[in-house]
């Protein structure tokens, strides 16, 4: 009776394991402004107003290249 039960949970465990090792922090990128081109470093698109200007990075200053 424990063999089904114990083939079950390591299944599962293997499951949720899986998921987690490609798992990584999103990359950041440059965004300039259509209005005064002034730059931010984010990691979504801020909105309409905004166009994408490089990328990606590791850090919060853009500074670091991503190596994915």
């Amino acid at each position: 009776m424990t063999k089904p039960i114990h083939r079950i949970l390591s299944l599962l465990l293997l499951c949720a394991l899986t998921g987690t090792v490609n798992a990584r922090p999103a990359s950041w990128h440059w965004w300039a402004s259509k209005i005064d081109g002034a730059r931010i470093c984010m990691q979504t698109p801020p909105g309409e107003g905004w166009t994408y200007s490089g990328g990606p990075y590791r850090d919060a200053r853009c500074t670091l290249p991503a190596r994915y």
